[in-house]
């Protein structure tokens, strides 16, 4: 019965997944199951009588064996030396990593080892820190791109839209200039150019800061009526140049989002609802949906085909047979409606039927609670006086931008002070304080036009009006619209526009 155990547990020791050793208190192998002679490489006979510090490299011996009398002194089940890069040496003189598991026998000073090779894990490891290591580059890489797109939009913006910017004054002044027909017509086509190119390339930068990542919702509660008056404001002189009726329904609706967004979204489908349709109206009205105001814009135009539908947001597409059959724009107006909707956590549904129309419906989360209107401003207006009389100090660092909106400003009937930087305008306004402030955003080494105004209005008077010009779409520019002392216009800047707000503020 004694020899049947023994045989028993020589072959359940045998059976084992991992290598088994037993050593005595000298580390001497007095026992190796049939892993330990695969795992080393050596035949079983050879295996016993051999020192434990025989089975690992070289440069580990000196230093183990004081580690195993020390174990040997309070013996305990245990894995040996946890947190270490552990080695174990074949009988060919080939190094592999191993994990050890050491348990004290019954027996007087024998201690067995459980050894597993870990050559596939180590390797496996191995893989897996070398890719994250390639993944943590990939994303500094990745965000170094990013900041560089960042940088060259923000340069783009500003250095893109200057040369367009002295075109379309420079267009306005020559247009008050001229006294020929066939000069104004000249001039006429000259702005229309100016006009597709000013859209394109807003187009083109703004699909570009919403692939970087540039643009950041500022999520707030605001009346839609805000958004739905600007939308009136914009469009109404253009609906009815087409002989179009623009209906922008009122609404005392409040709604959760970004106001600059939702505006952006509105005016892109407003926008194309006005193109696409030759006879009829669009109309911009709201209504409650659960949770949400769905916000449409329904037009009489051409319709979209059923076919086409779902190409109707991709970039450069635009609607086949539309019946005025010219290219007013390059179809990114509804591919920029698509990311802001997905960036504002919104939805669009769109409908159309060929020769009745088109109706677009965002739909936006509705106010946590009632805005209130927003409080009128009762200061009392600026008394400037006539075109004539009135004082415009001009700050813009770009001379030819400086020089054709001086030379449009003078032709219009103003006196006009241009100059390049604050300390500049300080010393203009000390001389002749100004009825009006236009002024660039970005100027010379770093200064911001925020800047200059505050300076006048400590200066010179505390509620001076002025106009900032500016291809910039920071957050920061949209929550200075909300100053009743400021108007902000987005370079490129139409002459007739400027001009209109200018004698708008003036009073005139």
């Amino acid at each position: 019965m004694k020899s049947l155990t023994g045989e028993l547990a020589r072959s359940a020791l045998d059976s084992a997944p991992d290598a088994l050793i037993i050593a005595d208190a000298d580390g001497i192998v007095r026992f190796a199951n049939r892993q330990a002679a695969v795992l080393f490489g050596c035949p079983h006979a050879e295996l016993i009588g051999l020192t434990v510090e025989q089975l690992m490299p070289e440069r580990f011996r000196g230093r183990h064996a004081g580690h195993r009398e020390g174990y040997c002194a309070a013996p305990h089940v245990r894995p040996m030396g946890p947190g270490l890069a552990l080695f174990a040496q074949r009988r060919d003189g080939r190094e592999f990593p191993v994990e050890i598991s050491l348990s004290p026998l019954d027996a007087a000073g024998l201690v067995a080892a459980a050894i597993r090779d870990v050559t596939q894990h180590a390797q496996l490891e191995a893989e897996l820190n070398a890719a994250r290591e390639a993944a943590e580059a990939a994303r500094a890489a990745a965000d170094r791109a990013n900041q560089a797109k960042s940088r060259f939009l923000a340069t783009a913006s500003h250095d893109l839209r200057q040369p367009l910017q002295t075109l379309a004054l420079l267009n306005g002044a020559l247009r008050r200039m001229v006294g020929t027909a066939d000069a104004a017509e000249v001039l006429s086509q000259q702005e229309h150019a100016v006009g597709t190119m000013s859209r394109l390339l807003n187009a083109l930068l703004d699909i570009s800061k919403l692939e970087s990542g540039a643009v950041k919702p500022q999520v707030r509660d605001f009346r839609a009526a805000t958004v739905l008056d600007a939308i009136r404001r914009e469009f109404t002189p253009v609906a009815r140049s087409k002989g179009l009726v623009l209906e922008v329904e009122p609404t005392d609706e409040s709604i959760h989002s970004d106001p600059a967004l939702v505006e952006q979204i509105l005016k892109n489908l407003v926008s194309n609802a006005v193109k696409y349709t030759e006879r009829g109206r669009v109309v911009v009205r709201c209504r409650r949906e659960a949770a949400a105001l769905r916000i449409e814009v329904v037009d009489t135009g051409v319709g979209i085909p059923a076919a086409q539908l779902a190409y109707i947001y991709d970039e450069f597409y635009q609607v086949e047979g539309a019946a005025h059959g010219s290219r007013d724009g390059y179809g990114l107006g509804l591919s920029i409606v698509q990311r802001l909707v997905k960036l504002l956590e919104a939805r669009l549904e769109a409908t159309s039927e060929v020769g009745r129309g088109s109706a677009f419906a965002l739909f936006v989360p509705l106010a946590f609670a009632a805005v209130g209107d927003a409080t009128p401003d009762e200061r009392p207006a600026q008394a400037a006086g006539a075109a004539g009389n009135a004082h415009v100090l001009l700050v813009e660092d770009d001379v030819s931008v400086r020089d054709a909106t001086a030379m449009l400003l003078r032709v219009e009937g103003y006196r006009v002070t241009a100059v390049a930087s604050l300390p500049d305008a300080l010393e203009a306004a000390a001389r002749a304080a100004p009825d009006l402030l236009v002024t660039d955003y970005h100027l010379a080494n770093g200064a911001l036009g925020t800047e200059v105004i505050a300076a006048l209005h400590e200066r010179v008077r505390p509620h001076l009006k002025a106009i900032l010009l500016t291809g910039d779409t920071s957050a920061l520019i949209k929550e200075m619209r909300a100053d009743s002392d400021l108007r902000i216009l987005s370079k490129p800047v139409d002459a007739e526009e400027l001009l209109r707000l200018v004698a708008a503020l003036l009073g005139a």
